[in-house]
């Protein structure tokens, strides 16, 4: 247990390598990885259901004992994103099953891998968790409602179908996690450092299936595609920040809304344009998963730096 805790560990740090690593040889040989694509829905349940396990009621306990910083996060997410996603495909003159993609992960929940990025920028992980934890509760509701009315000017959707698609792949899997931990919590506590790994090679996986059965529009779009999909993680990142310090939380706050807004549920994302619309619309998601393992580690590691330099010059004041 202890090797595969070990083996968890490094994982979830090299997360964003092993992402890259996997995409690009699934673009070198699509055939070797395009064989995944018809299960990314268990993948991602799997993965949901290793979330609930992680979970416990004092993480939804935070809407109560901090009302108004996990419902600032939570409305941000579900606004800033999607607006942010309209505005890019509008601008850009994306085709349709490509907007339609960049409006669908936009309009998803956060991931769990920004409770991680949230710990290592020193920020609020409570928060983040709690965050984490009640969009993915209500994204059965908001995502198929903000695709319909974000996305229907580019292609039908059907909100009541991604509704069920959503409750099977996310929201059961979770609840289950979250009262097996209940019920077995002493031996869920063993195992919880190796569900990193699960999540690892569940990513990589869906990541690299929407790449294989993509892989000539990627070629042909895919600098279009990344483009965008920078803009909208980045901007995300930074109007996020800019909306908490708007609201005067405090700046450990202020790191976690910032890395919640910002970060999507890529996985599911990618899962949803595969059963909802067309192939070409998962490859968004897809470089959205790329992309927010480079740039969400690069900001917690200058965070968690700037954390510590200011903490330094604290104690350097108090000592002179």
């Amino acid at each position: 247990m202890k090797t595969l805790e070990k083996v968890s560990h490094v994982a979830g740090n090299t997360f964003a390598v092993w992402v890259i690593l996997f995409s690009v040889l699934s673009l070198l040989s699509p055939d070797s990885f395009a064989w995944i694509a018809p299960h990314i829905a268990l993948l991602l349940g799997i993965i949901m259901f290793g979330m609930g396990l992680t979970l416990t009621l004092d993480d939804f306990k935070g809407v109560i004992r901090a009302p108004k910083s996990v419902l600032t996060a939570v409305a941000a997410q579900y606004t800033i994103m999607p607006l942010l996603a309209f505005g890019l495909a509008s601008l850009f003159q994306l085709p349709a099953e490509i907007a339609a993609g960049v409006i669908l992960v936009g309009c998803c929940p956060g991931g769990t891998a920004s409770n991680v990025m949230t710990f290592l920028a020193k920020g609020n992980t409570a928060l983040s968790v709690s965050v984490t934890a009640v969009s993915t509760v209500v994204a059965p509701i908001l995502t198929p409602l903000l695709t319909l009315l974000f996305a229907s000017k580019w292609l039908p959707v059907s909100a009541g179908d991604m509704f069920l698609s959503i409750v099977q792949i996310v929201l059961i899997p979770v609840v289950l996690g979250v009262v097996i931990r209940l019920l077995f919590s002493r031996q869920v506590e063993k195992s919880v450092a190796v569900l990193p790994l699960v999540s690892v090679i569940g990513i990589v996986a869906v990541a690299s299936a929407v790449v294989a059965v993509n892989r000539e529009e990627i070629l042909t779009t895919g600098l279009l595609i990344f483009s965008v999909v920078v803009l909208h993680n980045v901007l995300g990142l930074l109007v996020g920040y800019l909306l908490a310090k708007l609201f005067r939380f405090d700046f450990r706050d202020q790191k976690a809304i910032s890395i919640e807004v910002g970060m999507q549920n890529s996985g599911l994302g990618s899962t949803l344009a595969l059963a909802h619309f067309a192939p070409a619309a998962a490859v968004p998601s897809a470089l959205f998963s790329v992309w927010h393992n480079i740039s969400g580690p690069v900001l917690a590691t200058w965070w968690g730096k700037k954390d510590r330099q200011d903490s330094a010059d604290d104690e350097h004041t108090k000592a002179g």
